[in-house]
């Protein structure tokens, strides 16, 4: 027997400094990051006594130290089910750090449905420890569990305060529960303990105490374990709680613990008391696990770290679909989790491909937007410039290459050029979009939902003007406003055509047989119909038909003609909404046409506008893809880069900034790139992506990739001809510095028309195969004596990602520091000063010439409140200038605007410039030809 008294184990004590230790730790994240912040969410069924008062003793130890509590009371008959649907809500609360669920359920769920339960939780959230994954690896010498149980925990913790060893002690656990005699097994055994575990049906428990260096007792009998039993010297840990009569105490029972504290008291070195041992400490070791579970969701929150899918990269470089279908992507549910994207906040369309919720933009609003670089071109031949390859190469160097946070924004293809011209828009050998099929034709529907609400709208407005043709003011009036059983009552949209009238009735009744007429007959002048019916399909033979053939149309025939869908305003008006409210909104201001007495009709008059959006709410979320090497991909909206700005989604480009931006206190290493593209040469898309995009959305880009190639500089220096179909002539597959220097003028007045934005400029050099080291340093050194930041040769097409790194380094450097964007022009001036500030600054034009078609529109918008709109200019991309045929950088011409039109709803006017078509035709030897599905379901010959 020793010959002195046990030393006590505070366990109040040393849980109190632990709490402090966690409090500490909180406040030093919460001063470097602000939105650091601990959640623990505690589920209970019912209110029994005892589980009310742990819950209480929780709440308030956490909320002492920093931690965020929440208490979720179910009632005392909550099923197994509903207990797991509370959890599986938590579990994708982004803010929820650890999940506690109460025990017992109720005398209604069994121990499998309490296992259920505890299963459900998250392992790592599971900050109680209990769940299977985490027991697993605590019982496994080869692993750690993400979490350890909190009262197992504590029992070590309080044996290490001893300064006693564990290593080589022998030592004792009575008990064999889940909670705490299993795992404290397990936790002594890693520590190198021997170590035998006691139960009901142990025999001789006296002596396996008697000889053993550590006692843990959590068996539940008071007093059970005598200080006789003791070896001299043990160190004692008493897990029990049980209460036994004591009628000095006001309650009539006293607390004790499975061991006889007075006897032990006598023969250990070291035991701890109850109350005020393992129990504090119980609680301490929640909280630290609550700690340590934010620390982790905070780091990987913020993590994005993509796991990169490998290029086989062959020297003779395939087609683009063979490259493509030998690459198997990675599920579309592992890239959105890559790059931060929540569960509840994902929509699968089949397994590569998904929509993503605009609710990501609210999670996310406090972060910092990451860098925002729009990627232009130079003027570009009817080839192409690779500048679809350049932004997917450029996405694939900065994110797989790398290792930044990257995403590239990227228009929806056309099924008129997929069938029609030979390209798509996927990219293009070891830089591509995948699966590029599917990219290619339906992806997930959006442009078949913009076909449908245009048509929906032409219908209704060709129906409407059939309506008022045959019927009487009263009769009208009667069919739009209909008594339904003995009531009547105006259609919800109908109000704001009230409103624009000046009619402030709300009962359908009260209406004088003036304001009768006024509503019911829009009066359509068919001379202004602007609306055509639209087809995602090349047919030249749809450009001009005549409406109404049929005799129950009672002779009111018009002309009228499709468009191409993607030059529907419905799809700029996609690419432009900044919410589905938005959206809507603009659909309902979309001008169709303008009534004898000049006023403009919108869809809000024909009252379609709810139909309208009905049909296009999903196609408001983007789509998410990826890249050949596995990098995320935002494809969304495709607005014909002519007629239209030319440029993907506003809410593609906010959701890919949010998920590239940083936190507050982030280091400026972890900032990431959004690169989107804009259509055509940077005299097209950029310019509408300047003055157009970023005026509605209010972002502000940080530089410009300007796309070049040695092919279309030698065009523009006086090569010949490039056409689709024919062999290249030998000046753009030999060495020519003559004519290539001479065509860099094309390239240099980009750049300078770049810089009137006050964005930088990084020169892309795509390379080609046939490209001369000299022609490629002279290209180089022409963009930088032009005024470009940076010019860099790419090899992205041949080499993918590894091909763009010196172009992915040339952009981080370039984007350090603030952007100096500004606009072109002042939306407050008139029409065609608008317009002639493009021409001559953009164009480098000596003016404009309208019309007096086009006069007459512009006077006619500017007295209908249009004139404050940003203007989109339609021409060639094959020049400058509005004539395909002067290249390089002409002068000495007048631009002539043949006629200006309204997209109320996008939000601009469109001046047309010389000869532009809305519908595309198919050449002789479309693409379609070589296009088929193999015998395993395949798509073959597509690019």
């Amino acid at each position: 027997m020793s010959s002195s008294f046990a030393q006590k184990i505070d366990g109040t004590a040393i849980a109190k400094s632990i709490r402090e230790d966690v409090a500490s730790r909180i406040q030093q994240l919460k001063a470097k990051h602000p939105r650091f912040q601990p959640q623990l969410v505690i589920v209970q069924a019912g209110d029994r006594p005892d589980s009310s008062a742990y819950v209480r003793m929780k709440a308030k130890a956490a909320e002492e130290i920093g931690i965020k509590f929440r208490h979720i009371a179910l009632p005392a008959e909550a099923t197994v089910e509903q207990v797991v649907e509370t959890v599986k809500t938590l579990n994708n609360d982004d803010t929820v750090s650890g999940i506690l669920v109460q025990l017992p359920l109720g005398d209604h769920v069994t121990a499998e449905g309490e296992r259920t339960v505890t299963e459900a939780v998250k392992p790592e959230k599971d900050v109680d420890g209990f769940h299977a994954y985490n027991i697993g690896h605590l019982s496994s010498r080869a692993s750690d569990p993400l979490f350890s149980p909190c009262t197992p925990t504590a029992v070590i913790r309080l044996l290490e305060s001893t300064g006693r060893p564990i290593s080589g002690a022998s030592a004792v656990v009575l008990g064999r529960s889940d909670i705490v005699g299993n795992p404290v097994a397990s936790m002594l055994r890693n520590r190198d303990a021997t170590v035998t575990q006691c139960h009901s049906r142990t025999k001789d428990i006296e002596t396996i105490v008697k000889n053993s260096d550590i006692v843990v007792a959590a068996i539940g009998k008071a007093e059970y374990i005598k200080g006789s039993w003791i070896k001299p010297g043990a160190v004692i840990i008493d897990v029990g709680i049980n209460y036994i009569p004591d009628s000095t105490k006001k309650s009539g029972q006293k607390l004790v613990g499975d061991v006889e504290y007075s006897s032990a008291l006598e023969v250990a070195s070291y035991i701890t008391p109850v109350p005020g041992g393992v129990g504090p400490m119980t609680v301490a070791m929640l909280m630290e696990n609550t700690l340590k579970s934010a620390e982790r969701l905070w780091e990987i929150s913020r993590e994005r770290r993509i796991k990169p899918l490998p290029l086989n990269i062959l020297e003779k470089v395939p087609s683009d679909i063979e490259i493509a279908m030998a690459q198997t992507p990675k599920p579309i549910t592992q890239l959105a989790q890559e790059i931060g994207i929540l569960p509840d906040e994902l929509e699968s369309y089949g397994k590569y491909k998904a929509k993503v919720e605009l609710s990501v933009l609210d999670r996310l609003a406090h972060r910092t937007d990451g860098k925002y670089i729009v990627i232009a071109g130079i003027t570009p031949t009817p080839l192409g410039e690779g500048k679809s390859t350049t932004t997917i190469g450029l996405a694939q160097a900065l994110g797989a290459e790398l290792g930044r946070p990257a995403f590239a924004c990227v228009r929806q293809p056309s099924q008129g050029p997929t069938f029609g011209i030979k390209g798509g828009a996927a990219g293009g050998g070891y830089s591509q979009v995948i699966p590029m099929d599917e990219f290619n034709l339906h992806l997930t529907g959006d442009i078949h939902a913009v076909t449908a609400a245009n048509n929906l709208l032409a219908a209704a407005l060709d129906a409407r003007m059939f309506h008022e043709a045959t019927q009487s003011d009263k009769a009208l009036y009667s069919r739009l406003v209909p008594t339904s059983k003995g009531k009547r009552e105006f259609a919800p949209l109908m109000f704001k055509r009230l409103k624009k009238l000046g009619i402030d009735k709300t009962n359908p009744n009260e209406l004088t047989p003036e304001e009768i007429t006024k509503f019911a007959r829009l009066d359509v002048d068919p001379e202004t119909i602007t609306w055509n019916r639209v087809l995602d399909t090349n047919d030249r033979f749809l450009r001009k038909i005549t409406l109404g053939r049929n005799s129950t149309e009672k002779g009111h025939e018009r002309e009228a003609g499709f468009d191409i869908a993607v030059a529907s305003e419905c799809m700029a008006v996609l690419a432009l909404a900044t919410s589905l409210e938005d959206m809507k909104n603009r659909l309902g201001a979309m001008v169709v046409a303008t009534s004898k007495q000049g006023e403009a009709i919108t869809a809000d008059d024909i009252g379609v506008t709810g139909a309208l959006a009905v049909l296009m709410k999903d196609t408001i979320k983007p789509n998410l893809m990826q890249t050949l090497q596995g990098t995320p991909v935002f494809v969304h909206a495709g607005p014909f880069a002519n007629i239209a700005h030319g440029n993907s989604s506003i809410l593609a480009d906010r959701v890919a900034l949010k998920l590239a931006g940083t936190e507050e206190g982030d280091s400026a290493d972890r900032v990431g790139y959004v690169l989107t593209e804009g259509g055509f040469g940077a005299d097209m898309g950029m310019e509408k992506f300047c003055n157009i995009k970023c005026r509605v959305s209010g972002l502000t880009p940080d530089a410009t990739v300007i796309v070049a190639t040695t092919r279309a500089l030698k065009m523009h220096g006086g090569g010949p001809d490039v056409t689709p179909g024919k062999p290249l002539h030998e000046t753009y597959t030999k060495e020519d510095l003559v004519t290539l220097k001479d065509g860099c003028k094309n390239l240099v007045q980009h750049i300078k028309n770049s810089r009137k934005f006050g964005i930088k400029v990084i020169v892309a050099i795509n390379r080609f195969s046939s490209d001369s080291d000299a022609e490629l340093a002279l290209v180089r050194d022409e963009a930088l004596a032009g005024g470009a930041d940076a010019a860099v040769v790419s090899n992205h097409w041949a080499e993918g990602g590894e091909g763009a790194r010196a172009l992915a380094e040339a952009v981080i450097a370039t984007c350090e520091g603030p952007s100096n964007f500004k606009f072109l022009y002042d939306l407050k001036l008139p029409i065609e000063e608008k317009i002639t500030i493009i021409s001559k600054e953009i164009y480098g034009a000596d003016g404009v010439e309208l019309s007096e078609l086009a006069a007459q529109q512009v006077a006619t918008y500017t007295r209908q409140g249009y004139g404050d709109l940003p203007i989109c200019m339609a021409k060639t991309q094959y020049s400058f200038s509005h004539d395909p045929k002067l290249k390089g950088v002409p002068s000495g011409f007048t631009i002539p605007i043949r006629a200006v039109r309204l997209s109320a709803g996008a939000g601009f006017l469109y001046p047309i410039l010389g000869e532009m078509q809305t519908m595309p035709g198919l050449g002789t030897r479309p693409g379609f030809w070589e296009v088929g599905v193999d015998e395993a379901g395949r798509v073959v010959g597509l690019f």
